[in-house]
């Protein structure tokens, strides 16, 4: 008897560890009925299973489920340019999409942007999503293969619907299997404006300039009042000598055709051509004059160009005209009124034949990293709602087909977007269209130890063309 139960108590131990082992009941026959009576509990979770879907949005699936709560508690990381006061508004623009789907949406603003990022992306260390203010910059992570086509991640008609075609072309870029959509563009800019203290300039008798001749008549009148007419700085940290380009690429399209301005810009055009060196001349007989810059030609170099316009707001003016993009009044005194404390004229044109072109640039954002979070966070960014934030608080003018015009609470954006409406070309910013070495490179960097005065004007140029990509 004794041994019957030892034995049956046997069978069960080893019935138990097959259990465990195998993770099926099969050597035990008795446990045949409870398998079965576990089959109506299966059945009745059947409807969770074949739940409806959510229905996708227009820019893609991702969102949509972002709205729904699926992605609560993610990360999405970002790196950019901005800093400072575009850093915070930039966080203020995306605070509802924020608590509308619980996707924490960490920017990390540089001004070192340029020199960093690229050292990142080789490195394996790639955020989420990338602003790029210089699209050449990004063409380069796109040759190496290190961006996300974007037509597989937003529907490609809703890009279509939502973005003129000149943003469309600018966005595609050439990879190592082809033109992909390298990015999509969250925020434009025009840069062909000159800023000015509008109660003191229209007190001193001073009218709005329509041609170059009346612009350097005015410099002049200005001067001869004995006060100094141009604001100008190009310090900016690794990215010093933007603003020089900027100025370069302005007059460009003022005296050349657009052939030659697109041409400059594939490296088709010398930097040390006639048609650059004629560019220059207007531009020196502004910079490098002392009674026309506000501390002379030799502080341009080490003027924050976000500091360079703040002598305008004094009282009396020390300076009067500052020639910048729409993004500057970012860096202007607070409490200061458009229209009232000051206003911008749109920088004249110089050739009759080149018409009246427009400057403008924006801030691309590219993919790196393949998550669904990600996915909605740059679908995200194709409509317009997603800068509308940004539109109202002034400084930002959007690229989007479905942005308001009642968003521009601030008359300097809306009164710049008229501007880019009314042009007759438009042409993005030169520099950020060139490969990253001349255009984030060289470009920047001899054209401010030629404005220093530490190399001359050819040796500069030669430097620049030398640098070119083979």
């Amino acid at each position: 008897m004794k041994k019957a139960i030892w034995q049956i108590l046997a069978l069960l131990v080893v019935s138990a560890m097959l259990i465990t082992a195998c993770g099926t009941p099969a050597p035990v026959a008795t446990e045949a009925p409870v398998a079965a009576t576990e089959a109506p509990v299966v059945a009745t979770e059947a409807p969770v299973a074949t739940e409806a879907p959510i229905e996708a949005l227009p820019q893609g699936q991702e969102l949509a489920d972002a709205y729904a709560g699926m992605y609560e508690g993610t990360v999405v990381s970002m790196a950019g340019p901005f800093t400072d006061a575009d850093a915070v508004k930039f966080d203020d623009s995306v605070k509802a999409f924020e608590e509308a789907t619980g996707i924490d949406i960490q920017y990390e603003g540089s001004k070192e942007f340029e020199a960093s990022i690229t050292i990142r992306l080789d490195g394996g260390d790639a955020p989420d999503i990338v602003d790029f203010p210089q699209p050449g910059l990004l063409s380069t992570a796109v040759k190496k293969g290190q961006a996300i086509d974007l037509s597989t991640v937003i529907n490609p008609e809703w890009l279509k619907e939502n973005y003129s075609q000149s943003w469309i072309d600018m966005g595609t870029m050439e990879g190592p299997n082809g033109p992909i959509t390298a990015g999509i563009w969250a925020r434009a800019n025009g840069k062909s404006i000159v800023f000015y203290p509008k109660a003191e300039f229209d007190a001193a008798g001073y009218t709005v300039p329509e041609t170059w001749d009346d612009l350097m008549a005015l410099t002049e009148q200005i001067a001869a009042d004995g006060d100094t007419p141009w604001c100008i700085g190009i310090e900016s940290g690794a990215a010093t000598g933007w603003a020089m380009t900027d100025w370069i690429e302005d007059v460009m399209l003022r005296t050349t055709s657009l052939e030659n301005y697109d041409k400059w810009v594939k490296g088709e055009l010398k930097f040390n051509s006639p048609e650059v060196k004629k560019a220059l001349e207007y531009i020196t007989a502004i910079w490098f004059n002392d009674a026309y810059v506000y501390g002379g030609r030799k502080s341009i170099p080490t003027t924050f160009f976000g500091d360079a316009p703040a002598p305008m707001f004094n009282a009396p003016p020390q300076c009067w005209l500052h020639r910048q993009g729409n993004f500057i009044t970012s860096f202007f005194p607070e409490g200061k009124v458009a229209g009232t404390d000051y206003d911008f004229f749109y920088l004249p044109p110089i050739d009759p034949q080149y018409g009246k072109p427009v400057l403008g640039a924006g801030d691309i954002y590219a993919m790196f990293n393949d998550r669904p979070e990600v996915r909605a966070v740059i679908q995200y960014f194709s409509t317009g709602e997603s800068v509308k934030g940004w539109i109202e608080a002034g400084g930002a003018i959007s690229p989007h087909n479905d942005s308001n015009l009642d968003w521009y609470k601030d008359p300097v954006t809306r009164k710049v977007a008229e501007i880019i409406l009314n042009a007759d070309s438009f042409r993005f910013d030169a520099s950020d269209l060139m490969p990253g070495a001349v255009g984030a490179g060289t470009f920047w960097k001899y054209m401010t130890d030629y404005v220093s005065g530490s190399v001359e004007e050819d040796a500069a140029l030669d430097q620049i063309d030398a640098s070119w990509p083979k």
